[in-house]
């Protein structure tokens, strides 16, 4: 096996650990066993777990742009593309672990800070661009300020991570994400948007590839 075929099955492997238990939880050695693999072999890819949780963040991040970019580029809409976000992250909630955040946080401040930089820069502009067009289309309110909703949807997806407010025994993650999704969509909608917005989502829009 090539030597970049091994560094991205390692990448692959532990983020499904990551996903899954949550980034603390999990040592080299789960991932080397999950991975059939010598410790030996991960060292030689990886400096330490805080450079595989470094580059498992990158790829993860890189991956979701991509993603995002692709829904932008198919929706005929900015109702659309919110539509299709939504049935998009729904699917990739569904086995996300919500400690995962907090993990990254406390104990991977490098990692942390690449969430930090794709939420502060990558989303924020994205989401106002869709707000921008979609007031110009009549669908947003024109009242909307496009950067101050920005921020707030932004604060949003990280609040549904927080333990202490949905505590995994009583919530789930992605319905908990869905709930305030539709809720802020709802919020800034025209009569116009919301009837189509609320037919796009009965559609079930499947996500694209990733």
């Amino acid at each position: 096996m090539e030597e970049s075929d091994i560094k991205e099955k390692i990448l692959k492997g532990s983020e499904e650990l990551f996903m899954r238990y949550g980034v603390r939880s999990i040592s080299m050695d789960d991932i080397a066993r999950h991975l059939g693999v010598s410790k030996k072999t991960l060292y030689q890819h990886f400096a330490d777990k805080d450079e595989l949780v470094l580059m498992v963040s990158r790829s993860h991040l890189d991956r979701n742009i991509i993603q995002f970019d692709g829904i932008r580029d198919e929706a005929k809409n900015p109702i659309e593309e919110l539509a299709k976000i939504s049935v998009c992250m729904k699917h990739n909630m569904e086995t996300l672990n919500p400690t995962l955040l907090y993990d990254l946080q406390k104990f991977h401040p490098k990692a942390w800070s690449e969430w930090i930089n794709f939420k502060g820069k990558y989303l924020r502009e994205s989401i106002v661009r869709n707000l921008n067009q979609g007031i110009a289309d009549g669908y947003i309110r024109p009242d909307v300020n496009p950067e101050i909703m920005a921020a707030m949807r932004i604060e949003l997806v990280q609040l549904a991570f927080n333990n202490d407010i949905f505590p995994p025994s009583r919530f789930r993650l992605a319905e908990v994400q869905e709930q305030i999704f539709d809720h802020f969509v709802f919020g800034l909608v025209t009569e116009k948007g919301k009837k189509l917005y609320q037919k796009l989502k009965e559609v079930n829009y499947q996500p694209s590839a990733t």
